[in-house]
């Protein structure tokens, strides 16, 4: 019996150790869960302290239970301090008023929800934040529990997106022709003006946009082979380009000014182009109508000029028309005496006659090609021909005046590039306004004309008198139309001048003053095989 007692303890001990050992082994595996949960709460808790994002948790009345360290980079506040804080009062009043004005299904029933809002920050001022929301729940009576939040600073990304928005709508309201090409010259977006003034193909939609259109439909044949040839290599190295095109407007080709810009930096797709396109067919209009009106003036000028030439053009005619009568003169009279003399007689009156009628049609000539009226175009030309025309026009004043005319020039000067009649009314006016200042003037008995390679690409002519200079106050005023130092100038002839030679892509100006006084004026030309200035 004690026996069987025993042994029933014994069994029963032996149960309650294998228990023992059975919740000892529970106990362990237990705490290392409880060790392992412990870790993984403390990596979460690490990964929300480290993330840039604001990780927050709400009651459901707004109020933290949980903010991340981020904190204290976005809003200026320690986690700890924002503890009890209710949210919402940190919200901009605009901004929470649209918030509690959504239906609550967004937020109660659905559980998840997106908002772009400003949030104030420790110092005052606020900052725009995108939160993601997510609602929790008692599973058995749907009780909401907690809001758990992950915001971020958007403030950089907003303001982008409004720089973008206000240049987008820049593009579009610019009168300029705004187009956008890929890499193979198709257009898949342009401004208004585009759409409106050129003549680019209907979209599908037949809404007069970009579909099918290309760089062809929109710049005309000469223009789209500078684009390929010249324009989009130099995009290609360089990142830009500039420069004058020709665009297919509506109601004709388009003068256009264009700047080509490739897109570059993140998010730029490699290959496409951004085409800025302004007109200017006014300003090529005014610049024409400007150079008629220069060439108007400039004629006028000459007509003018030629009339203070009048006595040096009836001296021209006067001259060799008194040689031919002398010649026709002896020949009457040897006719006369002697008829029936052989006709070979009258040879050398007849060759002196020819000679003088054919020196007087050229002199007829060059007069009429000084007063003639047309457009300056440069070509190459020795310099000595303008300076001889000039001063065959002048010399009989200067005569009249006893005042020298001396050119010299240098036989090794390579030929310039300009116009034939406008270098020669640029002499004449300086040579006239030269012997106006030499009239009178003690010691002033000389006008030289000299000319002098400046560089390999450009030749100086100068007219230098002898006379009293040109006065300080007058130096600064003196290709200004209209202005005069001469009492009965009406001031056009400089200014005509100085047009002119720019005209020419030379200049005209006046030198500083000499010791020896006087004035000199330099006149530069390009020589020949040089483009013009830019």
């Amino acid at each position: 019996m004690a026996d069987d007692r025993t042994r029933r303890l014994e069994a029963r001990l032996a149960a309650l150790e294998a228990r023992n050992a059975e919740l000892e082994a529970r106990n362990a595996e237990l705490e290392a869960r409880n060790a392992a949960l412990d870790n993984e709460k403390r990596h979460y808790r690490w990964l929300a302290d480290s993330t840039t994002d604001l990780i927050s948790r709400h009651a459901r009345d707004g109020t933290f239970l949980y903010a991340s360290g981020a904190s204290r980079d976005l809003l200026g506040y320690a986690p700890e301090a924002l503890i009890g804080v209710c949210a919402y009062d940190l919200f901009h009043p605009a901004d929470l008023a649209d918030l509690l004005n959504k239906s609550p299904r967004v937020y109660h029933q659905d559980g998840f929800y997106q908002y772009t809002y400003r949030f104030r920050a420790r110092d005052g001022r606020y900052v725009w934040f995108e939160t993601t929301s997510r609602t929790r729940r008692d599973s058995g009576t749907g009780e909401l529990l907690d809001i758990l939040c992950v915001s971020r600073d958007v403030g950089r990304r907003l303001r982008a997106e409004a720089n973008r928005e206000r240049l987008a709508r820049v593009v579009e309201s610019t009168t300029d022709y705004v187009l956008f090409a890929d890499d193979a010259e198709r257009l898949f977006d342009s401004n208004e003006a585009a759409r409106r003034r050129l003549a680019l193909p209907a979209a599908d939609g037949g809404d007069g946009g970009d579909g099918g259109a290309s760089l062809a439909d929109a710049y005309t044949e000469a223009s789209l082979a500078e684009l390929r040839d010249i324009v989009l290599p130099a995009v290609a190295r360089d990142g830009s380009w500039s420069g004058e095109l020709s665009m297919r407007g509506r109601r004709g080709t388009l003068p256009v000014l264009s700047v080509v810009l490739a897109h570059r930096g993140p998010g730029a797709v490699p290959g496409h182009l951004s085409l800025l396109n302004r007109d200017i067919g006014l300003r090529k209009a005014a610049e024409a109508q400007a150079r008629r009106h220069q060439a108007q003036i400039a004629h006028a000028n000459r007509l003018a000029t030629t009339g203070e030439l009048a006595s040096n053009i009836a001296h021209e005619l006067n001259q060799p028309l008194a040689t031919i009568a002398n010649y026709a003169s002896g020949a009457l009279i040897k006719l006369r005496t002697a008829p029936d003399a052989p006709a070979a007689d009258l040879g050398l009156p007849l060759e002196r006659i020819n000679a003088q009628v054919s020196g007087l049609a050229e002199r007829l000539r060059h007069i009429r090609s000084y007063v003639r009226k047309g457009q300056t175009r440069s070509r190459p030309m020795a310099l000595g021909e303008a300076v001889t025309g000039a001063c065959r026009l002048c010399a009989w004043q200067f005569q009249q005046a006893g005042v020298a005319l001396d050119p010299a020039l240098p036989k090794d000067l390579p030929r310039v590039l300009a116009d034939p009649i406008a270098l020669e009314q640029v002499l004449v006016n300086l040579l006239l306004n030269a012997l106006e200042a030499s009239r009178g003037h003690p010691g002033a008995d000389r006008v030289a004309i000299a000319a002098r390679r400046s560089g390999p690409r450009e030749v100086v002519m100068t007219v230098s008198d002898r006379g009293p200079g040109v006065a300080e106050a007058d130096r600064k005023r003196l290709f200004t139309p209209f202005h005069s130092g001469r009492h009965d100038g009406l001031g056009m002839g400089l200014a005509i001048s100085h047009s002119l030679m720019e005209a020419m892509g030379g200049g005209l100006a006046l030198a500083p003053p000499a010791e020896s006084g006087g004035a000199r004026f330099d006149a530069t030309l390009r020589a020949e095989g040089t483009s013009p200035r830019g």
